[in-house]
């Protein structure tokens, strides 16, 4: 059983980098053909794909995203993290990371193994 938890602040300030790490268990995310992402829900709107960091550690970004984005990982750890820097209040949203065989970056609740998801309030 594939199991993710999201953890890191709750809260942001304006302009400064919002830090997330996914904690996997049930697998190694080092295990071929699994590829892990993070997505975010603004109030009110669509799940967004934000980018994912691969079995081999390649990363992909959402072009609206890619500036300001970087995912890593943690294999002695088996956890993956999200920087999404210079935030303002529009960033505030659930933010989620999701496991899946296969580079699916539709935001499908039915595909692969998903977090619980973890609010963040950017503050002004």
């Amino acid at each position: 059983q594939v199991q993710l938890q999201e953890s890191g602040p709750g809260l942001v300030k304006a302009s400064q980098t919002l830090s997330l790490t996914c904690t996997v268990s049930g697998v190694s995310i080092t295990t071929s053909s699994y590829y892990w992402s993070w997505f975010r829900q603004p109030p009110g709107k669509g799940m967004e794909w934000i980018g994912y960091i691969q079995y081999s550690g390649s990363t992909i970004y959402a072009p609206s995203f890619k500036s300001r984005t970087s995912i890593s990982r943690d294999t002695s750890k088996n956890q993956f993290t999200l920087q999404l820097a210079s935030v303002t209040p529009e960033d505030t949203a659930v933010y989620y990371c999701v496991g899946r065989r296969g580079a699916i970056v539709l935001p499908l609740r039915d595909s692969g193994s998903w977090g619980q998801g973890t609010q963040v309030t950017v503050s002004s």
